[in-house]
């Protein structure tokens, strides 16, 4: 066992909401708390992403650039969208 593991662990406090729970955690190391040598693997088989369908009017000309350049990386062209979208937000 490794040091880390001989320390007495953390409790974890209570949070307010799940923001501050949020917060408490970007500034935390969460193995200070928990012990991960312990951890389990979990499945969720009926767990969605959640996604919503739009509707986007492209002129043709920038549709056929997007498929090629999708082409070109060998992705599909909606997921193309999806990764350029996400680089500029």
């Amino acid at each position: 066992m490794n040091d880390k593991h001989m320390q007495k662990l953390k409790m974890i406090p209570q949070f307010k909401n799940e923001a501050a729970e949020q917060a408490f955690w970007e500034k935390h190391d969460s193995s200070e708390y928990l012990d991960w040598s312990k951890a389990k693997l979990a499945v969720f088989p009926e767990l969605k992403t959640s996604t919503e369908a739009i509707s986007l009017r492209l002129p043709t000309s920038l549709l056929s650039r997007i498929k090629s350049a999708a082409n070109k990386i060998d992705v599909p062209y909606q997921s193309f969208i999806k990764m350029i979208i996400d680089k500029a937000v």
